[in-house]
């Protein structure tokens, strides 16, 4: 039987965290003027302080870090009662901080724990696990971009030590980061797939050097988190190593489907924000005597937003289920059809809701600027829609077989012979009507 329904257990959760969020976190989304980057900045006193304060909080209800298994920390809710968590969290910038779900964090929280030596965990997943330190994953480059293919940056053995030299480009959070997640070449030549490992380096190593540091459209140089960082001559250790010696591919997929499904479910609470301003707005405003509301123009575009809003939180919701139920193949290109999905409905439903409200909506004095900065780097990050696009053709593509006849196989004149065949039980008399 199917059932749509949710625990009553699990109800009472979410509903604390609604007004937990409405209330408690987003008076930080306002003073940091929805900087993105904000819930990042360990060097803020204030932020950290109140960051602890309300992190106490969601420990006693139960809640840290509700993407991970138990024996991690976490509650072991799976990704598809995480998806109700997530489209709450993602209301708010500083929401997934608060709670201990933060992107990159979270799926370096996950490779760590799959793939990292006592003494890094010792020294880095507690305090990670713990919400005391960040974190940054380090893999496009300034020329590459996201492409594995086109990667130069490169280690190799010197003795018991790795020597890494290259560029990475949009290293986030690295100039606040106690360490970067590195995936390198160290097999050039080599088919993708055994190319590459990845070493977890602490950013105090020697020979890390932040070219500068990227900001989003609008960000002051003080707000900008992104990294151009040139990796020159870093050395570390043997057991750097993040699992195997040329198995970098292998780790960096483990995060990445589950990094790109956490990205969507967030997207969802974001967008049903944006429409709630939206609706709100178009029920306050009035022109030429009329709503906004009664006018035909605004109901389509508020009708259009919820539609695509239903249809993609139910994918997502899905493509959740499939994780949790082991099956991992159609999870896959679920996924990437999930993510192709997620910058389209940020885009379009952002965009029409800034729209409804006129010059407000292109101010400074709303979020708009913040959802669409979010919405431009969904399609960028983890890879461009396109390519997840093209994933999902290939993968369907493979599932048919040319025909051998000029015909396509749903020609009719060709078929008619058949269906004839077929049903000449029925119709012996060809005079029959």
């Amino acid at each position: 039987m199917i059932d749509f329904s949710l625990e009553p257990e699990f109800e009472a959760k979410l509903a604390w965290i609604r007004k937990f969020v409405a209330e408690e976190v987003e008076p930080l989304d306002v003073k940091f003027n929805f900087n993105v980057n904000a819930p990042y900045d360990v060097t803020n006193k204030g932020m950290m302080r109140a960051l602890k304060h309300l992190q106490a909080q969601v420990r006693a209800q139960g809640l840290w870090a509700p993407h991970l298994d138990p024996e991690l920390g976490g509650q072991g809710y799976g990704q598809a009662k995480l998806c109700f968590i997530n489209e709450i969290l993602g209301r708010s910038f500083f929401a997934p901080r608060v709670f201990g779900a933060q992107a990159p964090d979270s799926g370096n929280s996950e490779i760590l724990a799959r793939y990292g030596s006592a003494r890094q965990k010792a020294r880095f997943l507690k305090p990670l696990l713990d919400g005391d330190i960040i974190s940054c994953y380090s893999m496009t480059e300034p020329d590459g971009g996201a492409d594995p293919g086109s990667f130069v940056t490169n280690a190799v053995h010197a003795g018991d030590e790795w020597i890494i030299n290259g560029e990475k480009w949009f290293s986030s959070n690295l100039r606040y980061a106690a360490f970067a997640i590195l995936m390198v070449v160290t097999n050039p030549g080599a088919p993708l797939h055994e190319r590459f490992s990845m070493f977890l380096v602490p950013t105090d190593t020697p020979g890390i050097k932040i070219k500068r540091n990227v900001g989003l459209w609008g960000e002051t140089d003080e707000e900008s988190t992104h990294g151009y960082v040139h990796y020159d001559n870093v050395r570390v250790p043997a057991d750097a190593l993040l699992g195997k010696e040329n198995g970098g591919w292998e780790v960096a997929q483990s995060r990445l489907g589950g990094g790109r499904i956490h990205h969507a479910m967030r997207s969802i609470g974001l967008c049903q924000r944006a429409l709630d301003m939206a609706c709100e707005r178009v029920i306050s405003r009035q022109t030429k005597g009329k709503r906004l509301a009664d006018l035909g123009v605004v109901q389509d575009d508020i009708g259009r937003c919820w539609i695509q809003l239903q249809q993609f939180k139910w994918f997502v919701l899905h493509t959740s289920w499939l994780y949790d139920q082991g099956k991992r193949d159609e999870a896959w290109i679920a996924t990437a059809g999930v993510k192709a999905a997620t910058a389209d409905v940020l885009h379009d439903i952002i965009w029409r809701c800034m729209h409804l409200h006129g010059s407000w909506g292109v101010s400074n004095e709303l979020p708009f600027a913040s959802m669409i900065h979010t919405a431009a780097a969904v399609s960028v990050v983890d890879g461009p829609t396109e390519s997840h696009r093209s994933l999902v053709a290939r993968t369907l593509l493979k599932q048919y077989q040319p025909v051998d006849s000029r015909q396509p196989s749903e020609h009719i004149p060709t078929r008619r012979a058949w269906a004839e065949r077929k049903l000449a039980p029925f119709f012996g008399d060809p005079n029959e009507q």
